[in-house]
């Protein structure tokens, strides 16, 4: 300690010299334990008084030493740059505030010179003999702290190592050594107790003693109290404040309330609101008219009245006058007024002035009225405060959410409405769906399993100088497995999954858009590689040109720039995909479709025959059936023409559901068909019961239907024809099946097909003496198939190869009227054209509509072998798949008579006028 003292100028050179610690410290090679503890350390925090190591206060109370805060704070970065290790080319992070010991008890209580009583303070614990690793610690430590200081001959570091080994060391500074082991550097006022202890230990073997003789009896040792918790640093007045027994043990913690100016006035003008509308105000009185005359009017004291908003009357008095009358009332003092109530300024007019021609009070002595309007502090927070709340809690509102929204991958602004809904799914849990599940879209799933190989091994596409596509557009009709392509992706990929509609990105607040689609993209960047996928992004990636018409969307385009903003802004080094969905690709922004964005545009159409059989092979692995699977799938491919994935998903289901309903083992042929049925015509109304007249109207509707179909060479082959009612206003259908997939349609096909459509009124108007309205639906089809061969084909020869496009969103049309004249003529010659090839031949086959209706009038539904048993085999030959799958209709017995009793005239009675 002496030394120290005479050496005041050498502990300002180590200053110097920590600097330079610091800096070596953080720029070159780090050792951890180098430099865990120094003497620069020690006279930088624990030494600065230069008169004790650490002075006792009497009665066991502290004494907080101040310091100055700069010098503070630089000595503090001082020797965490000389304890912090440093690896190799990486900056040090920032340091924290030491985690020292519970050494309260020791802190500022151990008092130079008195060694007996410093060991009965060091000992309060209880002694234990050290383990061979804690006896290395302390070896350890006592090095350390040489390095820093010379020790006197007096008190030499090795000597106190020993006897603290052999004779024992104190059970409160256990938790020192267990430090050191492991790799903590020691804080300042670890290792002035550790130097003292050495100090302690050598003058107590000077007088002959050992810290053993001051060690509590076996039982009566205090407990060691547990370490603070992680971050609960205590300000220093806290510490001050600690208990004064057991050297600050056990003292209660001060609450410390926080509050900004602004909180802490808006508090005070509550309270004082709250209070004037609780206590009533001191400086005013109510009076009556009554006591107004007679204690003041009357005596003269009335100085003058103040009408106030016209309902109140302020009683201003002569102070002096007023006390002289009254020495004991208020009414003296200089802020204090009466005030009485009045019915209208008129009446009280009029009573001040009867009461002053009564009092014959002069005119010129009269009292003088004024008037005034005033609102009181009270009136104004009631009549604003609601306003100022609303206009307060939506200010509070507007600023959370631009606060969410300025960033993404936060809380999201308020209640969350800038986070991103996107809902994220694992391969390892969520996703199992495979390439081998997807099927009939064989183009487009070879197309979109490139993503794959580049999220699998970018490196076999980057060596070779190529970029990975930021993303994919797939379009096309609903139902077609765009959504599942894109799971299959990840499936197989097996990345993370981000899936969220257009849609969810819109909120009623503004900004909320951008902010949930960056917060998209950071939580894609951290999980890296992943696919995003956006589903129906026409919700938000219409083009922005078409957006003016009818006022447009600016949280829509917002949201728009930031996607655009957002996928730009990808490095190409990031595995990221983003694929989008959509039905309407023709809308989408220009912008968002070009190369760098959604650089590979998919389109996934209905499936045709051979992916229609693919498509039933995947969903009948989960059906139970004993069909052949082949002929199976290949007679429901058939059956099922223009029908997409999610439609023979339904079907298969519906089937199954059926054969439940039935209690049967498996799932039969007969199920299938009945599924199908119902897709295509809706669930059948067997409780419809129709009236016999309007059921003979519907049979004869679908058998002139039925012989159209079946004479008509380019017609679909009728496959059958019922008069149950099935789904919305259907009374009867006919089903037909297409001779394979189409793709082109000549002139010829298109008028049989209009000519059989038109065969259910035809046969009405033949067998009846009236029509009725249930062909509606039939010269709706008809007039559209009529306006686009003029319009759009090209199939009309007055107007020639021309192309009117029928855009609803425009007012006008793109042709003259005189050129309209000519459409709707040319429409009008097309369907006459189709109404006399259906007139014709269904005059020559009359006997052959009445014996179709007949039957359907017995069994209500016919297939096609009752169709080739009334009228043979059709006359063109069918496509190979139908006859495979439905037969050839080749029957060596003609067809059978027509009995006598079938007439082909009608019931007298009522015409029937219900829709069939």
């Amino acid at each position: 300690m002496s030394m120290l003292l005479r050496t005041p100028g050498r502990i300002a050179r180590l200053g110097v010299a920590a600097a330079t610690t610091r800096i070596a410290a953080r720029h070159g090679l780090g050792r951890r334990g180098a430099v865990p503890l120094s003497a620069r350390m020690v006279a930088a925090r624990g030494f600065t008084s230069g008169s004790s190591w650490m002075k006792m206060e009497e009665g066991g109370k502290k004494k907080v030493e101040k310091e100055n805060g700069d010098k503070e704070a630089g000595e503090k970065k001082v020797e965490k740059g000389e304890v912090k290790k440093v690896e190799e080319g990486v900056e040090p992070p920032t340091p924290g505030p030491e985690k020292e010991m519970d050494l309260g008890f020791l802190h500022g209580s151990l008092a130079h010179g008195q060694a007996a009583e410093n060991a009965q303070k060091l000992m309060r614990n209880g002694i234990v003999m050290l383990s061979p690793e804690d006896a290395v610690a302390l070896e350890g430590i006592t090095e350390e702290l040489k390095e820093g200081f010379s020790f006197p001959k007096s008190w030499s570091s090795e000597v106190s190592a020993r006897l603290l080994k052999e004779k024992g060391y104190p059970k409160a500074l256990l938790g020192i050594l267990e430090k050191h082991k492991g790799g903590e550097p020691l804080s300042t006022q670890e290792a002035a107790i550790m130097l003292n202890l050495a100090k302690i230990v050598i003058e107590l073997e000077a007088k002959g003693k050992s810290l053993s003789e001051f060690a509590p009896p076996a039982g009566q040792e205090e407990p060691i109290e547990a370490p603070p918790p992680p971050g609960g640093n205590k300000s220093g007045k806290q510490e001050g404040q600690q208990g004064q027994q057991g050297g600050g043990q056990g003292g209660p913690k001060s609450f410390e309330l926080k509050l900004d100016f602004n909180t802490a006035m808006l508090g005070a003008f509550t309270t004082y609101m709250l209070y004037r509308m609780v206590v009533p105000g001191e400086n005013s009185r109510d009076i009556t008219w009554q006591e107004f005359r007679t204690t003041f009017l009357e005596k003269g004291l009335v100085e003058k009245l103040v009408v106030v908003n016209e309902n109140r009357v302020r009683v201003v008095l002569h102070r002096e006058a007023t006390a002289r009358a009254y020495p004991e009332s208020p009414a003296a003092q200089p802020n204090f007024h009466y005030y009485f109530t009045i019915g209208s300024v008129q009446s009280f007019e009029q009573h001040l002035e009867e009461a002053q021609n009564q009092l014959a009070i002069p005119s010129r002595e009269r009292i003088p009225v004024s008037y005034t309007k005033e609102g009181s502090l009270v009136d104004l927070a009631i009549s604003l405060g609601p306003t100022l709340l609303i206009v307060g809690v939506t200010i509070f509102m507007i600023r959370r959410m631009a606060g969410g929204a300025s960033g993404g991958g936060g809380q999201g602004g308020m209640f969350g409405m800038g986070k991103s809904r996107a809902k994220k799914f694992n391969h390892e849990t969520d996703i199992k769906v495979k390439f081998a599940d997807v099927a009939g879209m064989d183009e487009a799933k070879l197309e979109i399993m490139e993503f794959v190989s580049f999220l699998k091994t970018p490196e076999r596409y980057s060596r070779l100088g190529a970029k990975i596509p930021r993303g994919a557009i797939l379009s096309g009709p609903p139902g077609t497995g765009k959504t599942l392509l894109a799971k299959a992706t990840a499936g197989e990929s097996g990345v993370p999954f981000f899936s969220v509609s257009g849609s969810e990105f819109m909120e009623m607040f503004v900004g909320v858009g951008p902010s949930r689609v960056r917060d998209l993209f950071a939580m894609a960047r951290k999980t890296t590689p992943c696919i995003i996928f956006i589903d129906e992004i026409d919700a938000i990636g219409k083009s922005r040109e078409k957006s003016g018409f009818g006022g447009g969307n600016e949280e829509r385009e917002s949201t728009l720039n930031q996607i655009l903003t957002e996928m730009d802004g990808f490095n190409t080094k990031d595995q990221v995909v983003v694929l989008a969905g959509t039905n309407r690709p023709d809308v989408l922004d220009k912008a968002l479709m070009r190369p760098g964005r959604f650089d590979r545009h998919i389109t996934i159409d209905r499936p045709t025959m051979v992916g229609r059989e693919q498509i039933f092979r995947v969903h009948l692995k989960k059906i139970v059936t004993n069909e052949d699977i082949d002929y199976l799938t290949g007679r429901l491919s058939t059956l099922t023409p223009g029908f997409s994935g999610a439609d023979i998903a339904n079907c298969c289901n519906e089937a199954a559901l059926i054969a439940a309903r039935t209690n049967a083992e498996s799932v039969m042929m007969t199920h299938f068909e009945q599924a199908i049925e119902r897709v295509i015509g809706g669930l059948e109304k067997k409780s419809l019961v129709l009236d016999p007249e309007e059921k003979k109207v519907v049979a004869y509707h679908e058998a002139g239907h039925a012989i159209c179909g079946w004479y008509f060479k380019y017609a679909d082959p009728l496959l059958k024809v019922s008069i149950i009612p099935r789904g919305q206003g259907a009374l009867g259908y006919a089903q037909y099946l297409p001779t394979g997939d189409r793709y082109l349609m000549n002139v010829n096909q298109l008028m049989d097909r209009m000519a059989m459509t038109l065969g259910g009124r035809v046969s009405e108007e033949l067998h009846f003496p009236t029509v009725t309205s249930g062909a509606s639906d039939d010269f709706d089809k008809v007039t559209k198939m009529a306006t686009a061969m003029v319009t759009k084909w090209g199939m009309s020869p007055k107007l020639g190869p021309l192309h009117f496009a029928d855009d609803p969103n425009k007012l006008t049309k793109p042709f003259a009227e005189s050129t309209a004249q000519t459409i709707d003529a040319e429409v009008r010659r097309i369907i006459d054209e189709a109404y006399t090839q259906c007139s014709d031949l269904l005059k020559a086959k009359k006997d052959e509509v009445g014996l179709i209706a007949e039957e359907l009038l017995k069994k209500e539904v016919l297939g096609r072998e009752d169709m080739v048993r009334l009228l043979g085999k059709r006359p063109f030959e069918d496509h190979k798949s139908f006859e495979k799958y439905f037969g050839t209709g080749d029957k060596k017995s003609a067809p059978p008579p027509f009995p006598d009793e079938v007439k082909d005239v009608p019931p007298e009675g009522p015409t029937p006028t219900t829709p069939a």
